[in-house]
């Protein structure tokens, strides 16, 4: 489409659609040390209860650990075991001395079984100890703005000072979802790896709540049971993490609860509908004024209660010929400042330019109208 001065660009703006039913505005109940829900698209928060407050995260920590992990490795390098990271305790996958590992395995050792002797061998391939593992893990959380963080062992074991936030948190899964075969690991409630070792989630909503694709839990005596959660519905993401459960169950129906009320404040409607004229065009010469019609429909996802907003940019007047089909406008969708979409706006029909003899005829009876007018 050419440019138009300001005197021949229509701009209509309106807002374009109310959503119904109403969603649930009031988040539910939980009983926890802290809690996020968050619009994975936008980064939204929709609901929080201290959410900067530092706490412990126990396994969570991993998901940091995995992060740094692959930025110095790839998942077919393989490592020797250190035997620091072989004699750690409480849940591993019974790692020895000297054996020799791929990243990868270890990788989903730590995300799916959350395995403390996998997060410390990939740390100690990384770095000659914990405490420089960690100022890897410190700098990293520096770069991504999570401010509110502080580690201590890759692992996540209890520490004095080695805590994070349900903010930080969320930031942190979904920065490391970013990686495909992170997303596709943490999906998995078993796997088998190196030396026929079978691996088994502690996910319990990958099995009771199938619109879950991952991400982290963790437990010690100091953190409580923890959780980070994702939930895909029907064009929106939703995460949802809880610290500080007093129950492995409560943290299952509460964070199953957050993700179900997070998943239900949106809908997806048509913001952009075929068949609709949204703007007219003058043609001249007496002909009628040509419509514009959406190229495309668009689908896209809005918050309920908040109407999204659309703005329909045209000419007023369109020289001829005019062709069905042809570019002439577009229609802009906005959920508050931000665009969502947009489609082209096209024309309706075709319409033939008039031969000389017709348009001679219309000039010289604008000019007879015009006269008349003056006299």
């Amino acid at each position: 489409m050419r440019r138009l001065g300001p005197a021949r660009l229509a701009v209509i703006v309106g807002a374009a659609l109310a959503l119904a039913p109403a969603a649930v505005a009031v988040p539910p109940h939980v009983d926890a040390a802290a809690w996020v829900v968050q619009d994975a698209r936008t980064g939204e928060v929709l609901a929080s209860s201290h959410a900067h407050e530092r706490l412990p995260i126990a396994s969570i920590t991993k998901l940091m650990t995995v992060l740094v992990t692959l930025q110095h490795h790839r998942l077919r390098d393989v490592v020797s075991v250190d035997a620091r990271a072989a004699a750690v305790g409480e849940s591993t996958i019974g790692l020895h001395t000297g054996e020799q590992i791929t990243v990868r395995d270890l990788v989903k050792g730590a995300l799916i079984q959350s395995a403390n002797d996998a997060a410390d061998a990939l740390a100690l391939s990384v770095a000659p100890d914990f405490p420089a593992f960690a100022t890897l893990m410190n700098q990293k959380a520096r770069q991504l703005g999570l401010r509110d963080t502080h580690f201590v062992r890759p692992d996540g074991l209890d520490a004095p000072g080695h805590v994070s936030s349900a903010a930080d948190v969320t930031k942190l899964a979904r920065v490391l979802m970013r990686t495909r075969f992170v997303r596709d690991t943490v999906r998995e409630e078993t796997d088998t790896i190196e030396g026929g070792r079978t691996l088994h989630t502690w996910d319990d909503l990958l099995a009771s709540f199938p619109q879950t694709i991952g991400v982290k839990t963790g437990h010690t005596g100091l953190a409580g049971w923890c959780q980070v959660a994702a939930a895909r519905g029907r064009g929106i993401t939703i995460y949802a993490t809880l610290l500080g459960s007093p129950s492995r169950a409560e943290r299952n129906d509460d964070l199953e609860s957050l993700l179900v009320w997070g998943l239900g404040q949106f809908r997806v409607v048509p913001a952009v509908q075929l068949g609709r004229t949204y703007a007219s065009v003058s043609v001249g010469f007496g002909k009628s004024p040509v419509g514009l019609v959406a190229a495309k429909p668009l689908l896209t996802v809005a918050r309920v209660g908040r109407p999204l907003t659309e703005t329909v940019v045209a000419p007023r007047v369109v020289s001829l010929p005019v062709r069905q089909g042809q570019p002439l406008g577009r229609v802009v969708i906005r959920a508050g400042s931000r665009i969502v979409g947009l489609r082209p706006l096209v024309a309706s029909r075709s319409i033939n330019k008039p031969g000389v003899v017709r348009r001679l005829g219309w000039y010289a009876g604008r000019t007879v109208h015009h006269l008349t007018n003056f006299f």
